[in-house]
């Protein structure tokens, strides 16, 4: 598909606006944002941001929506979500396009990003009806306890390039079941995915003939956030990013008593057990490390093998790193297309020379590729380096796909290797013995919030809940019971008795 068939059936013409309230696109204030593509490095379009007086508009439309949407019966939110869904499925093609060629991703991950979107709309309506709360006996006669959870209000959005449109609706769509509003904050790294969401979804507001506000859109740099995350109208601020803008979030939106759900850094490993399957091992590594070109929170950073697999492993991963192929993320030949842009190309560059200053050895050589179809400088090798995790380097995380494989001789110290970083997202262990896999799952195994076993550390399924811990921020997103985070509990105590007995035996009497 034609990059200019693309935009057209979005609704993305060369300049747009970066303010929407769902049903209308604002006039926008701000400086205009040049969207070039990582692919070719050509412009793709550019978006008018927003104005601290345009975010003011979309703050106060999404107010008044707020008193409307939550009084729909959840069901008939269900209904707004299914549709919205059957939208997506319409222009998952085109959208799926968009996410390669604007942020880099290969086209079967833009079209699975798409299809996330699809499928946390099907999870959303189930839910619908399905918003639960408890009933418990009451100590006093004639009382009724039970608790319910009702909507919290506006909930902000700050979403990643890295996944423009998928992590967006994981919060969005449950929001919105449980009667909240939305406003979100795209990357000004990849705004048009933003605006081609917010025209897909504005068909299905218009048919419902609902009032805008209920899907603001404000594209802008981190002023925007920083406005978002200050708002005390505002209760939940859900934040995906770097640990670094995380600690700020949290910081910001703690100090007014608000509440923030997190997703930031990880720093994901895997450990190759002595009974591992190496076929399926090479396959979840090599997937993990350098899909989306080393660009998911959830990327293989480290691979922890135990001893006597250590140099089969090598080999094996040198020998598949080889049949890697890299360019143009449209075409379906190519596995890793490039980096989002000069700036990640230059940490990737810092990252492989800090390697080898802190004593690591290079097993592939990074490289910034040049040539024919690297034009836009940010194509890069993905690399593989022996280390061990003490290194400062290898504490922190790179956006860029550097893998770092170390040795172990104990199931304990390749967990305690795993643990050991500041980071919480995601993990997972390769092994056909069964001590093993459960030791690893135990309350004394991984200490993060995502726990693999036999696959990698990348791919997750919206049905469970996604999130890490330590410096990853705790928070919860997509299945499970996710949703409670963009809910207030109640607690409800019903008298239908005639007289007034108090709790805990308390004799009060006048």
């Amino acid at each position: 598909m034609k990059i200019d068939k693309i935009l057209k059936e979005l609704g993305i013409e060369k300049t747009n606006s970066g303010v929407s309230t769902g049903v209308k696109w604002l006039k926008a204030g701000g400086p205009i944002i040049e969207s070039f593509s990582p692919v070719d490095g050509k412009l793709i379009g550019k978006v008018t941001s927003a104005t601290a007086a345009d975010y003011e508009k979309v703050v106060k439309k999404a107010e008044e929506a707020f008193l409307v949407w939550r009084m729909m019966p959840a069901p008939k939110r269900g209904e707004i979500i299914r549709q919205m869904g059957k939208s997506f499925r319409k222009h998952k093609e085109a959208l799926g396009a968009l996410v390669s060629y604007e942020m880099g991703k290969s086209l079967q991950e833009g079209l699975g990003e798409v299809q996330e979107i699809i499928d946390i709309c099907d999870f959303a309506v189930g839910l619908s009806r399905q918003l639960y709360g408890l009933t418990m006996h009451s100590e006093r006669p004639g009382h009724r306890m039970y608790e319910q959870y009702h909507p919290l209000g506006i909930v902000g959005i700050i979403s990643a390039f890295n996944f423009p449109v998928a992590v967006w609706s994981w919060n969005s769509m449950l929001a919105w079941i449980c009667g909240d509003v939305c406003i979100w904050k795209p990357s000004e790294k990849t705004p048009l995915c933003g605006v081609a969401c917010q025209n897909i979804i504005k068909e299905v507001l218009e048919k419902n003939n609902l009032p805008e506000g209920i899907s603001g859109l404000v594209i802008g740099d981190s002023k925007i956030g920083a406005l978002m995350s200050k708002d005390t109208r505002i209760p939940l601020v859900s934040a995906t990013g770097s640990t670094r803008m995380g600690k700020i979030v949290a910081a910001t939106v703690a100090g007014r008593l608000g509440r923030s759900l997190l997703e930031l850094g990880g720093n994901n490993a895997i450990i190759v057990s002595e009974h591992a399957n190496l076929d399926i091992t090479v396959v979840g590594t090599v997937f993990g490390a350098v899909g989306t070109a080393g660009q998911r929170c959830t990327t293989t950073r480290r691979l922890i093998v135990h001893e006597s697999k250590y140099n089969e492993v090598k080999k094996r991963l040198v020998a598949a790193y080889k049949q890697v192929k890299i360019g143009d993320p449209l075409d379906e030949k190519n596995h890793v297309g490039p980096l989002i842009d000069k700036d990640a190309v230059a940490n990737y560059t810092k990252a492989i020379a800090a390697i080898k200053k802190q004593g690591g050895k290079m097993l592939i050589e990074g490289a910034v590729l040049k040539g024919k179809g690297y034009e836009s400088g940010c194509y890069v090798q993905p690399a593989i380096a022996e280390v061990q995790n003490h290194f400062e380097i290898v504490q922190h995380e790179t956006f860029a796909p550097i893998l770092y494989i170390m040795k172990y001789k104990t199931i304990e110290e390749a967990i305690a290797l795993q643990n050991g970083v500041v980071q919480g997202l995601s993990s997972a262990i390769m092994t056909r013995d069964l001590q093993e896999a459960e030791k690893f799952l135990s309350q004394a195994g991984s200490d993060c919030g995502i726990a693999n076993v036999n696959i990698g550390t990348s791919g997750a399924e919206i049905g469970g809940a996604f999130g890490g811990e330590k410096e990853t921020g705790g928070g919860r997103e997509s299945g499970s019971d996710a949703w409670k985070a963009y809910m207030r509990r109640q607690t409800n105590t019903i008298n239908y008795g005639n007289s007034l007995p108090l709790a805990q035996g308390i004799k009060f009497d006048v």
